[in-house]
């Protein structure tokens, strides 16, 4: 056995790496180069040194740095600094970094506690699987050159490059998995060569004297596997045990222990084969096992990143005609036009004379912040006001939208559901698992110690909690490819999990059930002439709201007239100057004369123009065709409601219409009330979906458990939604709704799967019936099983659903 006191005082406390030669102590702790001793005291004097309780040694080695004070002296380029970061203002400034370092708990919990490491970090965010942090920092208090000094000081240099945002980089596997692997193989590979003799024990192969040889180097081959390929495992243990917990790796780690110190004593002390050859076998196929499952992840994240999260689309100028084009298409250079309550997609220079720009998205600040003509406008701004020329600066990131989608601040009081299931399923299975090897130990014990043993290992290896692991992930990540493809774009994974769960759907009527497409548009009052048309067209053509678009779609061929002044006011319509007079354009209160003409059905939007009463434009709302299908079906296993901002007259055509009699119907609903009336919902234990237009109910799809944005144009993006339904696929809703039930189904399943190949394996195990390398064998093939499972379900159920074809890929 290696001397354990020996080896710990050659390895640097920081990084794990042989001190050598030169050892430096301080705190009692030694360090193998001085790079590392100076982590260690800036952690150590922040109060920082949790560090090092989440993960054993978890730094990377800073004997290589390069710590040149002028490395970083480019980024006191303010050029340079403005192409890197995503958003400045006057007071704080926003930054991604890809830092290939990260690897561990302790990584994610040292980045994001930079702000105890400098007081100019207003935050920090970690992406594990992209190997990215997202900082917000004070310009006054940090600059980005500190910013980074800052991090390359702990041993996290980024990788900077101003190479395009958009450009990815594939997901790789863990190199160290890769080399614990690769040890683990060729020990296995040398052990089974040199337990041929024991194969093949009744054939004198080889001489009796040579097969004591054969066992000692199995011991010297099974030293790296246990200590090196196995490093991992313990410290997943070691981490769950030290926050009282027991993980899925506490039996793995048993079994490892187990069976080395079983084998040692049967090598050395009864001069027999021992079992060292089965230890290799099971450390070789558990880390194929993570590395498949790793390359899995991986595939799903690969595949998720270039097949986009939605299709935004952006109106570009071209030859002084309007296109509606991909984001993917646009390039540095062009000119966009950005409406009212658009979001800008990327970094351009405004050409009109002034904006008002809501950065609430990306600074969490509501207040607009005005820009004149010739300021720079970042990406995931949003405009407030008329329509503004834009000149596109950087290419078009969809993944930063895409970052921005996923933002924390979005998602923080919708929990993932099925998780805790998970994890109490988990603690159960490992200590029944515990419990079942300890005793068969006990058992054979008094007859056969060999056989206890073996038994004792066969248990702990063989019974593979997979499902609980892998069939979650694997079965939402395979669904959101398959609502992608259905132009149904979900944030995350925990979206289809709370669509599960649903038992409410709340519709917003407007842009909603409605298509702007089908309406029809009557005007009557004073005949309106061609500058009157002309002037109101430009005035609906500022606007993104839905009965603006009728009436813009009502008069598409009228020539726009030139506004002085033009400002929406929410929830009452749309004041404008004209040649000196104020024209006024939308509700009755508003714009309206003192007695109001009143109508069975339909909206209607009036028109005034210097305090004088002109006409009515009556607006009968075009429900969607499939609409009345959508809500029929999904009134049989969902309570339906439906807001509105309309007038209550429109309740008896609608019901109608959409002929279920128990739809609970409310209207004349401010973005507040509908705000409200989700919050109400949710405080009655209902479980809710709110599907809008992402327009002026943002805080209503916030409020709700999953918020859906469906969109004719989808230029109207949404930070606030859980999810984009391309309002061609809205007949698919109900499919929808039932895939995501489905797909719980399958979860569970594949939890029953794996009970079942448990309890089977479990009971040969305990008899002694299975060896340590079988069960080795059988644990990875168990994790592919149910890969295999989860995708083929949820395959065969959307292609039951209509939701996938075959020749798909």
């Amino acid at each position: 056995m290696p001397d354990f006191s020996s080896t710990e005082q050659v390895k640097c406390y920081h990084c794990g790496e042989d001190c050598g030669d030169l050892e430096l102590s301080f705190d009692h702790k030694v360090f193998c180069c001085q790079g590392c001793k100076l982590v260690y005291e800036v952690l150590s004097e922040n109060e920082l040194t949790d560090y090092y309780e989440l993960e054993f040694q978890p730094g990377i080695s800073q004997k290589s740095s390069n710590k040149h004070a002028y490395r970083f002296d480019y980024l006191d380029d303010i050029e340079t600094v403005s192409a890197l970061l995503s958003f400045q203002n006057e007071n704080e400034a926003h930054i991604s970094f890809y830092i290939p370092s990260i690897h561990c708990a302790s990584c994610i919990w040292l980045l994001e506690n930079l702000y105890q490491l400098n007081s100019g970090v207003i935050s920090s965010r970690v992406d594990f699987i992209k190997k990215k942090v997202y900082i917000k920092y004070l310009k006054e208090k940090l600059s980005l050159k500190s910013l980074v000094t800052l991090l390359d000081t702990i041993g996290y240099e980024p990788e900077i490059s101003l190479a395009s945002t958009d450009e990815k980089k594939a997901v790789t596997l863990d190199k160290r998995t890769v080399q614990h692997l690769a040890v683990a193989g060729f020990c296995f590979g040398n052990m089974m060569l040199f337990s041929v003799p024991e194969y093949f024990s009744e054939a004198e192969l080889i001489a009796e004297s040579f097969r004591g040889v054969f066992s000692y180097l199995n011991i010297l081959l099974a030293i790296p596997v246990v200590f090196f390929s196995a490093r991992d495992y313990y410290r997943s243990a070691w981490n769950s045990l030290s926050q009282k917990k027991i993980n899925m790796d506490v039996p793995i780690v048993l079994g490892i222990i187990s069976l080395f110190l079983y084998s040692l004593w049967e090598i050395i002390v009864n001069a027999r084969a021992g079992y060292m050859d089965s230890l290799g076998g099971l450390l070789f196929f558990l880390l194929l096992g993570k590395i498949f499952q790793q390359k899995t992840f991986a595939t799903l994240e690969f595949d998720r990143d270039f097949k986009a999260y939605f299709p935004i689309a952006v109106t570009r100028i071209k030859s002084d005609q309007e296109e509606v084009v991909p984001l993917s298409k646009v390039v540095v250079g062009d000119v966009i036009l950005v409406r009212d309550e658009e979001l800008i997609p990327a970094d351009s220079i405004l050409l009109s004379q002034e904006a008002s720009i809501d950065y609430s998205f990306v600074t969490g600040e509501e207040i607009p912040v005005p820009k004149n003509k010739s300021q720079l406008i970042y990406a995931g701004g949003r405009q407030k006001g008329e329509p503004i020329m834009l000149h596109i600066q950087k290419p078009p990131s969809q993944g930063y939208l895409t970052d921005l989608w996923n933002n924390e601040a979005f998602n923080s009081s919708k929990e993932r559901l099925l998780e805790p299931l998970s994890t109490k399923v988990s603690a159960a299975f490992t200590w029944t698992v515990l419990v079942v090897a300890f005793g068969a130990l006990v058992f054979w014990s008094f007859s056969d110690i060999a056989l206890g043993v073996k038994a004792f290992v066969s248990v702990l290896i063989i019974a593979c909690p997979c499902a609980l692991a892998m069939s979650t992930p694997f079965t939402l990540g395979n669904a959101l490819r398959i609502f992608g493809r259905n132009k149904f774009y979900l944030k995350n994974a925990s979206v289809v999990e709370r669509m599960a769960l649903l038992d409410t759907v709340v519709f917003d009527k407007t842009g909603t059930l409605t298509d702007p497409a089908n309406a029809s548009v009557n005007y009557t009052g004073e005949k309106l002439s061609e500058e009157s048309l002309s002037l109101i067209k430009a005035m609906v053509a500022f606007s993104t709201h839905p009965l603006s678009n009728r009436i813009n779609y009502w008069l598409k061929h009228v020539p726009l007239a030139t506004l002085e002044k033009i400002e929406e006011i929410k929830g009452k319509g749309l004041q404008a100057s004209y040649k000196g007079a104020i024209v006024k354009l939308g509700s009755g209160i508003f714009a309206g004369p003192e007695s109001l003409p009143t109508s069975d059905e339909g909206n209607q939007v009036y028109l005034q123009m210097d305090g004088s009463y002109i006409g009515c434009f009556h607006i009968k709302s075009g429900l969607r065709k499939s609409a009345p299908a959508v809500v029929s079906e999904l009134s049989n296993k969902y309570a339906i409601h439906v807001l509105s901002g309309d007038h209550k007259q429109e309740q008896q055509a609608l019901t109608k219409i959409l002929g279920a009699a128990d739809i609970t119907y409310n209207f004349q609903q401010s973005p507040l009330d509908k705000l409200n009336y989700l919050k109400n919902l949710n405080s009655s234990n209902k479980h809710s979906a709110m599907i809008g237009d992402g327009l002026n109910d943002a805080g209503a799809l916030q409020a709700s458990e999953v918020g859906i944005a469906i969109s004719d144009r989808v230029s109207h993006f949404s930070p606030a939604s859980d999810g984009i339904l391309d309002a061609a696929a809205f007949s698919k809703l109900p499919a929808f709704m039932d895939f995501a039930k489905q797909c719980r189904k399958i979860i569970k399943s594949s939890f029953l799967l794996s009970f079942i190949y448990n309890l089977i394996g479990i009971s040969l195990a305990v008899q002694g019936l299975l060896s340590p390398v079988i069960c080795a064998v059988l644990m990875p093939l168990s994790s592919i099983s149910v890969v295999v499972f989860t995708t083929f379900s949820t395959n065969l159920v959307a292609l039951n659903k209509g939701l996938f074809k075959p020749n798909q890929v």
